[in-house]
Protein backbone atom coordinates (compact mmCIF):
# COMPACT_ATOMS: atom_id res chain seq x y z
CA UNK A 1 0.00 0.00 0.00
CA UNK A 2 1.48 3.41 -0.98
CA UNK A 3 0.75 6.74 1.01
CA UNK A 4 0.41 10.03 -0.85
CA UNK A 5 0.74 13.49 1.27
CA UNK A 6 -1.13 16.18 -0.41
CA UNK A 7 1.06 19.08 0.17
CA UNK A 8 -1.39 22.24 1.54
CA UNK A 9 0.08 25.34 2.20
CA UNK A 10 -0.26 26.94 5.76
CA UNK A 11 -2.84 29.58 5.92
CA UNK A 12 -2.04 32.07 8.41
CA UNK A 13 -4.19 35.00 9.29
CA UNK A 14 -2.61 38.51 8.00
CA UNK A 15 -3.23 40.77 11.15
CA UNK A 16 -2.71 44.12 11.25
CA UNK A 17 -2.24 46.52 14.29
CA UNK A 18 -3.60 49.97 13.74
CA UNK A 19 -2.56 52.88 16.06
CA UNK A 20 -4.50 55.72 15.36
CA UNK A 21 -3.51 59.44 17.26
CA UNK A 22 -0.84 59.82 19.00
CA UNK A 23 -2.01 57.55 21.86
CA UNK A 24 -2.30 55.00 19.22
CA UNK A 25 0.71 55.20 17.69
CA UNK A 26 3.00 55.39 20.99
CA UNK A 27 1.22 52.03 21.61
CA UNK A 28 2.17 50.40 17.94
CA UNK A 29 5.92 51.84 18.70
CA UNK A 30 5.64 49.68 22.17
CA UNK A 31 4.62 46.89 20.52
CA UNK A 32 7.26 47.14 17.69
CA UNK A 33 10.52 47.36 20.29
CA UNK A 34 8.64 44.26 21.52
CA UNK A 35 9.60 42.41 18.27
CA UNK A 36 6.43 41.10 17.91
CA UNK A 37 6.14 39.44 14.62
CA UNK A 38 3.38 38.23 12.16
CA UNK A 39 1.94 41.50 12.34
CA UNK A 40 1.75 44.26 10.09
CA UNK A 41 2.03 47.85 12.10
CA UNK A 42 0.47 50.64 10.66
CA UNK A 43 0.29 54.25 12.31
CA UNK A 44 -2.33 56.59 11.71
CA UNK A 45 -2.81 60.68 12.56
CA UNK A 46 -3.55 63.61 11.62
CA UNK A 47 -0.33 65.38 13.33
CA UNK A 48 2.78 64.80 11.00
CA UNK A 49 4.79 65.70 13.10
CA UNK A 50 3.99 62.63 15.75
CA UNK A 51 4.35 60.38 12.88
CA UNK A 52 8.25 61.16 12.10
CA UNK A 53 8.86 59.45 15.45
CA UNK A 54 6.46 56.07 14.14
CA UNK A 55 7.82 52.77 14.12
CA UNK A 56 5.39 50.84 12.48
CA UNK A 57 6.15 49.51 8.92
CA UNK A 58 3.58 51.66 7.45
CA UNK A 59 2.72 55.32 8.56
CA UNK A 60 -0.06 57.76 7.47
CA UNK A 61 -1.29 61.12 7.55
CA UNK A 62 -4.63 61.49 7.36
CA UNK A 63 -6.59 64.35 6.55
CA UNK A 64 -3.85 66.14 4.44
CA UNK A 65 -5.83 68.60 3.56
CA UNK A 66 -8.02 69.75 6.32
CA UNK A 67 -5.18 69.83 9.08
CA UNK A 68 -2.29 70.69 6.77
CA UNK A 69 -0.36 68.03 9.27
CA UNK A 70 -0.85 69.89 12.67
CA UNK A 71 -2.96 67.94 14.28
CA UNK A 72 -6.84 67.33 14.93
CA UNK A 73 -6.97 70.11 18.55
CA UNK A 74 -8.60 67.91 20.45
CA UNK A 75 -11.87 68.03 18.59
CA UNK A 76 -12.82 64.32 17.47
CA UNK A 77 -15.12 65.93 14.74
CA UNK A 78 -11.62 66.77 13.00
CA UNK A 79 -10.32 63.55 13.67
CA UNK A 80 -13.79 62.07 11.85
CA UNK A 81 -13.31 64.45 8.64
CA UNK A 82 -9.63 63.74 8.19
CA UNK A 83 -10.34 59.99 8.17
CA UNK A 84 -13.01 60.04 5.69
CA UNK A 85 -10.51 62.75 3.80
CA UNK A 86 -8.29 59.62 3.67
CA UNK A 87 -10.39 56.36 3.51
CA UNK A 88 -9.15 55.18 0.32
CA UNK A 89 -5.27 54.82 1.63
CA UNK A 90 -7.18 53.38 4.75
CA UNK A 91 -9.00 50.79 2.41
CA UNK A 92 -5.53 50.19 0.64
CA UNK A 93 -3.60 50.15 4.14
CA UNK A 94 -6.12 47.43 5.62
CA UNK A 95 -6.40 45.48 2.44
CA UNK A 96 -5.88 41.71 2.93
CA UNK A 97 -6.41 42.05 6.77
CA UNK A 98 -8.01 38.91 8.54
CA UNK A 99 -8.05 40.53 11.84
CA UNK A 100 -7.28 44.26 12.62
CA UNK A 101 -6.41 45.20 16.38
CA UNK A 102 -7.27 49.06 16.59
CA UNK A 103 -5.37 50.85 19.26
CA UNK A 104 -6.16 54.53 20.28
CA UNK A 105 -6.60 56.66 22.78
CA UNK A 106 -10.63 58.18 23.90
CA UNK A 107 -10.77 61.96 24.84
CA UNK A 108 -8.39 63.84 22.24
CA UNK A 109 -9.20 64.32 18.46
CA UNK A 110 -7.54 61.83 16.21
CA UNK A 111 -7.75 58.65 18.41
CA UNK A 112 -11.74 59.67 19.47
CA UNK A 113 -12.74 60.94 15.83
CA UNK A 114 -10.81 58.12 13.70
CA UNK A 115 -11.10 54.91 15.47
CA UNK A 116 -14.76 53.87 15.27
CA UNK A 117 -14.22 55.23 11.38
CA UNK A 118 -11.55 52.94 11.01
CA UNK A 119 -13.00 50.12 12.82
CA UNK A 120 -15.65 50.25 10.87
CA UNK A 121 -14.10 50.27 7.35
CA UNK A 122 -12.16 47.28 8.61
CA UNK A 123 -15.63 44.92 9.53
CA UNK A 124 -16.86 46.21 5.97
CA UNK A 125 -13.83 44.95 4.46
CA UNK A 126 -14.58 41.38 6.30
CA UNK A 127 -11.54 41.66 8.93
CA UNK A 128 -12.32 40.38 12.52
CA UNK A 129 -12.09 44.10 14.34
CA UNK A 130 -10.71 44.69 17.82
CA UNK A 131 -10.25 47.95 19.40
CA UNK A 132 -7.72 48.58 22.61
CA UNK A 133 -8.41 52.23 23.99
CA UNK A 134 -7.57 54.00 26.89
CA UNK A 135 -9.69 56.26 28.72
CA UNK A 136 -8.59 59.82 30.38
CA UNK A 137 -7.64 60.07 33.75
CA UNK A 138 -9.93 62.25 35.55
CA UNK A 139 -7.63 64.72 36.36
CA UNK A 140 -8.13 65.73 32.43
CA UNK A 141 -11.30 66.84 32.36
CA UNK A 142 -14.67 66.55 32.08
CA UNK A 143 -15.02 67.48 28.54
CA UNK A 144 -12.30 64.95 27.87
CA UNK A 145 -14.06 62.38 29.56
CA UNK A 146 -17.03 63.18 28.04
CA UNK A 147 -15.29 63.14 24.55
CA UNK A 148 -14.12 59.61 25.54
CA UNK A 149 -17.41 58.15 26.22
CA UNK A 150 -18.52 59.32 23.05
CA UNK A 151 -16.01 57.86 20.80
CA UNK A 152 -16.16 54.26 23.07
CA UNK A 153 -19.82 54.55 21.65
CA UNK A 154 -19.32 54.51 18.53
CA UNK A 155 -16.31 52.38 18.66
CA UNK A 156 -18.52 49.38 19.83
Amino acid sequence: MIFEFEETPVQNAQMKVVGVGGAGGNAVNRMVDEELGGVEFISMNTDAQALKGSLAQVTMQIGKKLTRGLGAGARPEIGRQAVHESQDDVRKALDGADLVFITAGMGGGTGTGAAPIVAEIAREMGALTIGIVTRPFAFEGKKRLRQAEQGLAELK
